[in-house]
């Protein structure tokens, strides 16, 4: 390889790069968590490590997204900030539920692509 082509392909590689908003990143933190919930909840009674690991992590996310919303810097609309909120203590409360063999990780996997949704993913990046 000579140095012209070694420039010209990393100086290349940047511009072929999605760019990664915050809203893309936090459908891509959904999206990632949602998929081990998904996964981990099919897996059945033999799965159930994976299953509360999957369960943890989607507890973090909702706990940092309602601290997010709970701020006075958040820009989000108040309605949709008390939502978010809501929705963050149900999940909390619904997994202790599933944790406790009570109900299904469903209604946790339904919000996410909810929220996924609202995010306006439509296929390459949020935006």
């Amino acid at each position: 390889m000579n140095a012209q082509f070694m420039a010209k392909t990393a100086y290349s590689a940047p511009r072929q790069a999605a760019i990664r908003t915050p809203r893309t990143i936090e459908y891509e933190a959904f999206a990632q968590i949602t998929a081990r919930l998904k996964t981990a909840s099919a897996g059945g009674a033999g799965n159930f490590p994976a299953l509360a690991a999957a369960l943890h992590e989607n507890r973090r996310l909702w706990t940092t997204l309602a601290a997010d919303v709970a701020g006075t810097g958040n820009a989000l609309p108040e309605a949709l900030r008390a939502r978010l909120f809501y929705l963050s203590e149900f999940t909390a409360i619904h997994t202790s539920k599933v944790l406790s063999g009570r109900e299904s990780a469903d209604p946790l996997i339904e919000i996410n692509a909810a929220v996924m949704a609202g995010l306006g993913h439509k296929g390459g990046h949020a935006g």
